[in-house]
């Protein structure tokens, strides 16, 4: 049986693809980053609005794409990737349109 330890993310490890030109998040994507603009240093959520945790498929996809980049570990849910705004996901977030693409993945 695995524990936490099996599956923990280090920063490290974790770092954003080079920036691509015109891509456009989805609209999951783009609710998950406009909801760091309102909090204190551009923090992402790790649960939606109903209370869900945000895919890691979400969270992945938007640090590729340099929106988003890890923050710091979480102690209590090593597992789990806590991440912030970048400049250019500020950007994203805050120019969009409201619809983001019909994409529900990258």
């Amino acid at each position: 049986m695995g524990t936490a330890r099996d599956v923990v993310t280090n920063l490290q490890d974790v770092k954003p693809a080079a920036i691509r030109g015109g891509a456009r998040p989805s609209r999951v994507q783009m609710a998950y980053l406009r909801r760091g603009l309102e909090q204190p240093g551009g923090k992402l959520p790790l649960f939606d609005a109903a209370g869900q945790r945000i895919s890691d498929r979400t969270v992945r996809s938007c640090i590729e794409q340099g929106w988003a980049e890890p923050w710091f570990n979480n102690p209590l849910k090593p597992d789990w990737l806590v991440c912030k705004l970048t400049d250019a996901g500020r950007m994203v977030a805050d120019t969009g349109d409201d619809e983001g693409s019909d994409e529900t993945h990258p």
